[in-house]
């Protein structure tokens, strides 16, 4: 795919005030979608620092010491989607923060195809803490979800984040079957 279509996205947290930032963290996220027009997505339902919220976020996560992006975004669908996936192509990059625990994401964006799904992998903490589950949505289930969970803070912050790259990953996928 062509890399013009990549977007570059810098945002801010406007929820929390900032005190200061203290490390960064490399994650990749992809939007998955399949052959009958189904996107792929994970629900979080969290009681923590953040606050109790249920949550719309596309997949993915830190990026591991040694690993590459592409290799990480293989790994993170596999483990909490049971995917596995075709590569399109990478969305853009979102840098945003969250004040509240004094992190900057580098949120890395990539259009993947479903091609199969089987078990997943899930970590003892994505289980227990965040009761981590999968949902397969079309793009106008997806984009009300959203908007949905923009009812708490954290939910506002990561519809900030993922609802121009979930536009955009429409725009691609529209063009990449023409």
């Amino acid at each position: 795919m062509n890399g013009k279509l990549e977007i570059n996205i810098e945002l801010q947290d406007t929820e929390w005030p900032f005190e200061y930032v203290d490390h960064d963290r490399e994650i990749v996220r992809a939007i998955v979608f399949d052959d009958d027009g189904y996107y792929y997505f994970v629900r979080a339902q969290r009681d923590d620092d953040f606050g109790r919220a249920t949550l719309i976020e596309t997949p993915g996560g830190g990026v591991e010491n040694g690993e590459d992006f592409l290799s990480a975004i293989k790994r993170e669908l596999k483990e909490e989607l049971g995917a596995k996936v075709e590569i399109i192509c990478k969305i853009g990059f979102v840098s945003d923060y969250y004040h509240l625990i004094h992190r900057h994401n580098l949120n890395n964006y990539y259009l993947c195809r479903a091609l199969s799904f089987g078990n997943k992998n899930l970590t003892r903490d994505e289980r227990e803490n965040f009761h981590l589950s999968a949902l397969r949505l079309t793009y106008g289930e997806a984009v009300s979800e959203y908007i949905r969970c923009s009812d708490t803070k954290i939910g506002r912050l990561i519809a900030n984040r993922e609802l121009p790259i979930l536009r955009q990953a429409k725009k691609i996928i529209a063009d990449w079957r023409n």
